[in-house]
């Protein structure tokens, strides 16, 4: 059974004769799975006002595990921006009743940001339905599939943290 990948690989096929049908597919297909996933992710957290950066930074927040609170240069550091920006998105996330930052009861210039009960409900409640929609998708394959598909893979992603070393 054909999918638009097909059309896809054929069209440049004929346009780029040495292409490799099979490398075009498996990227192509990839990055089809991953605007899904993004898109329906995205499409849960509009439900809620949220966009997706303020939902990563909750998220983050939260599996640190209880208290769930993290410093500003922890967070910065998990999700791989300056401590600027972060700033900005903590000042955003504190306005609406997110995350509240305090000082250390030792050292008060050291600042904690904190998921709020609030955060902590929003963040279970896109979790959920996020999960539903990745759980929805990856259940159409058999579960001998899917753990095969897991295999392969985590095999491409050690290749690509080889890559990166």
């Amino acid at each position: 059974m054909k999918d638009s990948v097909d059309d896809h690989v054929d069209l440049w096929a004929n346009e780029l004769p040495d292409l490799d049908r099979r490398v075009e597919g498996i990227a192509v297909r990839l990055q089809v799975l991953a605007k899904y996933l993004d898109r329906h992710r995205d499409a849960v957290l509009a439900e809620y006002g949220l966009q997706w950066w303020e939902f990563k930074t909750l998220h983050m927040l939260r599996r640190g595990g209880t208290p769930y609170r993290a410093t500003p240069g922890e967070l910065a550091k998990q999700l791989g921006m300056s401590a600027a920006a972060l700033t900005n998105r903590l000042d955003a996330l504190e306005k609406r009743g997110y995350v509240e930052r305090t000082h250390d009861r030792d050292d008060r210039r050291k600042v904690g940001a904190t998921l709020t009960p609030a955060g902590h409900k929003l963040w279970e409640q896109g979790i959920d339905q996020i999960q539903h929609v990745e759980q929805t998708l990856i259940h159409e394959l058999s579960s001998s599939d899917q753990i095969r598909l897991e295999a392969l893979l985590r095999r491409l992603v050690q290749a690509t943290e080889k890559d990166s070393e």
